[in-house]
């Protein structure tokens, strides 16, 4: 059985979870008749203390329709450098909105409130595109999972209430950051116009995501999720395992981080690796090689059970997630160690494994 820590998008139903699929209410949700869908919205709304939520097939088209019910062509958004918005949504601000990408160069997807202040301009100077939207990401994926301090986004916040911008969260794993510091989704939502979280990853439902706001911005939304082509029909059959997932799995949660460190921990111990356990704050593990290419590591895992994702020339992605057991996390950096060993040629034949540190 192969060990797949490629992502926690990976994650399959439980039997609960199909069984709930399989007994769900349905109706045209285009038309709001779909109850179960409905159920899954209040509840999502409820959970971020929002007025209201629209449910849609991915977390792309939650984030993107945030960007254009808040924006105009030719407008300016705001985004730290690696966001998933700017970096993995397909050019979709430019493509769909027509917006231009701002970037703040955090660490680890994480800026401040000064930062901000450093990169506004002057709005009403005909020169500039007009700034309209900041928008923030919690957890921060190619942060290695980061958590963006509660006190950092108050601050943000309040910079952009002082210049009449909007503040919009990707909540892809906001689940992972509450679960990781106790705060609750309402508060981390709570300085936020509109707030995206998805149900298809740690929480394991097999599709879709949620855009939370006032009223009158989800109106909007639906307006632009009809148009962007994410208008679904009777989508109770995967809103009931969207809802499922949500009233079940956050809690679990803990478990992914709990492995995750103790992935990080046995990698640390890997003469030829290089990571800083202390930095694995949620369930994404990001590690570096020290001579070996990280494609050639990664493809030689996979021959031996264990599926990674290459990230860069020497950095590789672990995700941990619900289909991955404790004991299997463990066997991991065995198998990275026998894999270093593998090639002398590249300086890697005396690559061993450290005793544990007391």
């Amino acid at each position: 059985m192969i060990i797949d820590l490629r992502s926690d998008t990976i994650t399959q139903p439980t039997p609960a979870m199909r069984e709930a699929i399989a007994k769900a209410e349905v109706g045209d949700d285009v038309y709001g008749d779909d109850p179960t869908v409905n159920a899954l919205e209040a509840y999502v709304a409820e959970l971020l203390c929002k007025e209201a939520a629209v449910y849609m097939p991915s977390g792309t088209m939650t984030n993107q329709v945030a960007l254009r019910i808040h924006t105009e062509p030719g407008d300016e958004i705001i985004l730290e450098s690696e966001a998933h918005i700017y970096y993995y949504e397909g050019g979709g601000p430019a493509a769909l909105s027509g917006v231009m990408c701002k970037l703040i160069k955090g660490q680890k997807g994480v800026f401040t409130a000064f930062d901000l202040e450093r990169v506004l301009h002057d709005s009403e100077n005909v020169h500039f595109p007009k700034t309209k939207l900041v928008c923030l990401e919690n957890t921060h994926n190619r942060g290695g999972g980061q958590i963006f301090p509660l006190q950092n986004i108050q601050e943000i916040a309040q910079v952009c209430q002082d210049h009449e911008l909007k503040l919009h969260l990707d909540g892809a794993r906001l689940w992972n950051a509450c679960v990781a510091t106790g705060i609750s989704e309402a508060e981390y939502a709570e300085p936020f116009d509109t707030v995206s979280v998805c149900f298809s990853k740690g929480l394991g439902a097999p599709i879709g995501s949620a855009l939370a706001g006032s009223k009158d911005l989800m109106r909007r939304a639906r307006r632009f999720r009809k148009l962007f082509g994410g208008g679904m029909r009777q989508a109770g059959i995967v809103a009931a395992g969207a809802l499922y997932a949500l009233q079940h799995h956050r809690e679990r949660l803990q478990e992914d981080h709990t492995n995750a460190r103790i992935l990080a921990e046995g990698l640390s111990q890997i003469e030829e690796i290089e990571i800083s356990p202390e930095d694995v704050q949620t369930n994404i593990v990001v590690f570096h090689t020290k001579k070996i290419p990280a494609q050639t590591l990664a493809q030689r895992l996979k021959e031996r059970g264990v599926a990674i994702l290459a990230t860069g020339p020497n950095s590789l992605r672990a995700v941990t997630n619900y289909m991955v057991t404790q004991e299997q996390v463990r066997q991991v950096p065995k198998l990275v160690a026998g894999v270093l060993d593998l090639d002398p040629t590249e300086a890697l034949a005396t690559s061993k494994v450290k005793p544990a540190q007391k």
